[in-house]
């Protein structure tokens, strides 16, 4: 009772108290529900102890930091992207807008440049005066022949076509008119996709990069480098070819051995890919470093180093018969290789950028031919797995960049025809004096060019620039942007495959000598044949056929080059290049330049004028020239016979006139006979079956270092007929020729008679792939032991003349300590003196 006094009544007893009391109610109703869902039946609920929440929170960890580990650590899967900052990511974005943004633009020019054709306003032949570029004037010469096309089988009858017609030409109208569709450059076409693409970094990384010509003789870093690596790999192959030891074998040891192959045509391509097979499977081309070809065989070097072989020559013969089987000119099979997708854009692709990237180039029957050889050899079988990267030479790198394939030198040269500087007498007459033509003659030669997946280089010019670079305009030694900011692409291998086997390039003295044996027959053949004979220093300046040009990286570079570049040069804005057959159907002259060393040349000549050009002996007088040591002088096949009055002469000298003279000679053969019992006089030598003209299937030559002690130019061919003749200590560089010849052991194929070994033949069956192939095997089998003693022998040689340089260097250091006084004390003086 007192409390409820003192607290007073009750506050708030009103309808509104009702209500919350109603409230309170619920929500006591509410608990109660969800207590009956949530309460925990059975046991009550008991804490998890302390040891347990230790062994959780470890194993937890433990788990974190392997799958952190398997995350960043293991290569096998694909890590985190790393954190990128804003100002990267913006950059980039920049870059695709920008892109974006000169794709549009191209578009739009090529939209404009498509107007003004003639083939957009009804066929006309001629394109407005505002095209003047090389895109321009293909465009319209293309649409000129598609019109003239047009019209001359429109007016012809369809049953008259029938009749005239093969099956196969009906539908070249239809597949000339789709190219030129394509080819047109309106948005969407082809062509258009092709150009646009070209300025795309990602697609084509080297057009983001500037180039400047290297002056220099050396190698390039990049080579050098490469020449580190190959020797490592060399060492252990060389090591398993001689079957020595690794751990013996000194990398200082190791001969530099180079491998060429000869132009010829698909001659010297299926015999070279037969030859190379035959030294893989004997163990020697793992000992290469470089390889070198000219035609045919740089035909064969840009397929093995690509994705159709995979460096392996048995797929590359497996290659050549699927595809070799259609002549490379057959129209329906090329133009569906440029009309159909992906081979299109494959072939074409080089051909647009040329054009269109340079519009002072030209497009002639060198792009053609490089078109349609590519359709042959750079598509699979199937021509649906073609490979971008296939295209460049500089993708090559990825092959040899840990030395586990030799370097590929591919060869071209250009004919440098000097101007005549005639006197103003000769000038008001119109005729140069013999002295003004013979000064010209004697300036006009052929320099060599070579392509490695580094470099582009001249040793003429003592200049080069990187192959990536190839294609791009130079000038004062730097390229030149064009007004989009980058550069053209990289010149793809379709228009180079030309350049290296245009050899109907050549100069109509050229000619002459291909046609003069089918003209001996004819009536008068003396006196025509004296007149050209007579003006042959004019006809060997005159291509009837232009080469294939490419941007002069020379261009503006006076004074900058050695005093032995011809003036003319620097004017020219483009290179003409041509097969390097026009000057050496053997690649031997890049091989010999300072720094490669090359101790052993193998040389695989499958040319069509073997016995008579003698490619080896033209290189004698290239080393003469140049004043290059070691090269074997005389190398080659030796001179023909004397005549019929010099053996005649020569038999009445050896007929003796008296009977003691008779007697003599006697003694003298039985004496020799004595002292050669084996049945071989002192004047005969292994090879003596073949006859003095002739050589086997496989001939060494050796040069020396030492100084010529005769002048003289006639030097007689002496080959290598003891392995002792490579050991001296001042050998030279070792030749191993192997000479494309009949053998019998290959019955029914003789590169002489078969017809389909000729030069100018593009078709090889099945069979005659394997014929050809078995042939190139069969002589390599002949020479392959008398080749394995020749390495042995030269790596001999370096073994011996090593350890006598190390020798003579322990040597002079013992007299130094002596000179010293430090011999035998340890601790005293100066510690450099005692190594």
């Amino acid at each position: 009772m007192l409390l409820s006094r003192l607290r007073g009544p009750p506050l708030h007893t009103g309808p509104w108290r009702q209500g919350v009391r109603h409230d309170k109610q619920q929500q006591q109703q509410q608990q109660h529900i969800r207590s009956i869902f949530t309460r925990t039946r059975g046991k009550p609920k008991q804490k998890i102890p302390t040891a347990n929440s230790t062994l959780i929170g470890a194993t937890s960890a433990v788990l974190a930091g392997s799958l952190t580990y398997i995350l960043f650590r293991n290569d096998s899967i694909q890590p985190l992207p790393p954190t990128r900052l804003r100002s990267e990511i913006s950059a980039e974005r920049c870059e695709r807008e920008a892109t974006k943004e000169k794709k549009e633009a191209i578009a739009a020019n090529n939209a404009e440049q498509l107007s003004a054709l003639s083939f957009q306003q009804e066929n006309q032949a001629e394109v407005a005066s505002s095209t003047n570029t090389a895109w321009g004037s293909f465009a319209a010469k293309f649409a000129s022949f598609s019109s003239i096309t047009d019209v001359q089988w429109g007016s012809v009858s369809d049953k008259m076509v029938d009749f005239v017609l093969p099956e196969w030409a009906k539908p070249l109208p239809d597949h000339i008119r789709k190219l030129q569709r394509e080819l047109s450059m309106a948005p969407g076409s082809l062509a258009d996709e092709i150009w646009q693409e070209a300025h795309d970094p990602y697609l084509n990384p080297e057009i983001t990069s500037s180039a400047s010509v290297r002056v220099s003789s050396d190698l390039c870093d990049e080579e050098k480098i490469f020449l580190g690596k190959r020797k490592k790999v060399t060492t252990t192959a060389l090591a398993k070819y001689l079957g020595i030891p690794e751990e013996e074998v000194h990398p200082d040891d190791v001969p530099t051995i180079a491998m060429v192959g000869s132009g010829g045509g698909l001659r010297a391509l299926v015999a070279g890919t037969g030859s190379m097979l035959a030294a893989s499977e004997a163990g020697l081309f793992n000992c290469v470093t470089y390889t070198a070809g000219v035609s045919g065989s740089c035909w064969f070097q840009a397929l093995y180093n690509s994705s159709i072989s995979g460096r392996r020559p048995d797929r590359m013969v497996s290659h050549l018969k699927h595809r070799l089987g259609i002549h490379i000119a057959y129209p329906p099979a090329a133009l569906a290789a440029l009309n159909q997708a992906p081979t299109n854009k494959f072939l074409l692709g080089g051909f647009v950028e040329k054009l269109k990237g340079d519009p002072d180039a030209n497009f002639g029957l060198v792009d053609i031919y490089g078109l349609l050889l590519a359709a042959r050899l750079l598509i699979p079988k199937g021509e649906i797995g073609v490979d971008e990267k296939d295209l460049k030479i500089s993708n090559q790198r990825e092959y040899i960049k840990h030395g586990e394939n030799p370097m590929p030198i591919y060869t071209a040269v250009r004919h440098e025809i000097p101007l005549i500087e005639q006197s103003e007498q000769e000038q008001q007459t119109g005729a140069p004096s013999d002295e003004t033509k013979d000064k010209a003659k004697r300036e006009a030669y052929f320099q060599w060019m070579e392509i490695t997946p580094y470099e582009f280089f001249c040793e003429e010019f003592s200049a080069g620039i990187p192959t990536w670079a190839i294609g791009r305009k130079f000038k004062d030694g730097k390229n030149v942007t064009d007004e989009t900011g980058y550069h053209v692409p990289e010149v793809r291998l379709p228009l180079l495959l030309g350049i290296f086997g245009s050899a109907f390039c050549a100069t109509l003295s050229h000619y002459y000598k291909e046609v003069k044996p089918l003209l001996k027959g004819v009536i008068g053949f003396g006196g025509l044949d004296e007149m050209i004979e007579g003006r042959n220093e004019d006809l060997s300046k005159v291509h009837p056929i232009d080469p294939a040009s490419i941007p002069n990286f020379t261009y503006g570079m006076e004074g900058r080059l050695p005093k032995t570049t011809p003036e003319s040069l620097y004017k020219c804005t483009h290179l003409q290049l041509m097969d390097a057959g026009m000057s050496n159907n053997l690649p031997i002259y890049p091989l010999l330049r300072p720094g490669r060393d090359v101790d052993i040349l193998i040389a695989f000549d499958a040319s069509a004028d073997i016995r008579t050009e003698n490619w080896l002996s033209v290189a004698s007088g290239y080393a003469r020239q140049r004043d290059i040591k070691g090269w074997p002088l005389g190398a080659g096949w030796p001179k023909p016979t004397d005549s019929p009055e010099e053996t005649g002469r020569q038999l009445d000298e050896a007929e003796p006139s008296t009977a003691a003279e008779a007697q003599s000679k006697l003694e003298e053969a039985k004496q020799d006979q004595n002292q050669h019992p084996g049945g071989q006089s002192k004047e005969t030598t292994s090879d003596s079956k073949k006859g003095p003209s002739d050589l086997g299937y496989c001939t060494v030559w050796v040069g020396t270092t030492e100084e010529r002690s005769s002048t003289t130019d006639d030097v007689p061919s002496k080959a290598v007929e003891e392995d002792w003749q490579l050991m001296e200590p001042n050998a030279g560089i070792s030749v191993v020729y192997f000479p494309l010849l009949s053998n019998p052991k290959v019955e029914g194929v003789d590169p002489e008679t078969s017809d389909y070994m000729s030069t100018w033949n593009f078709i090889y069956t099945s069979d005659q792939v394997d014929q050809v192939v078995a042939l190139a095997k069969a002589n390599f089998a002949e020479g392959q032991e008398k080749t394995r003693r020749c390495v042995r022998a030269v790596y001999e040689r370096k073994k011996k003349n090593r350890e006598e340089r190390e020798s003579k260097e322990r040597e002079a250091r013992f007299r130094r300590k002596m000179r010293l006084g430090v011999v035998g004390k340890k601790g005293e003086g100066d510690h450099f003196y005692l190594t």
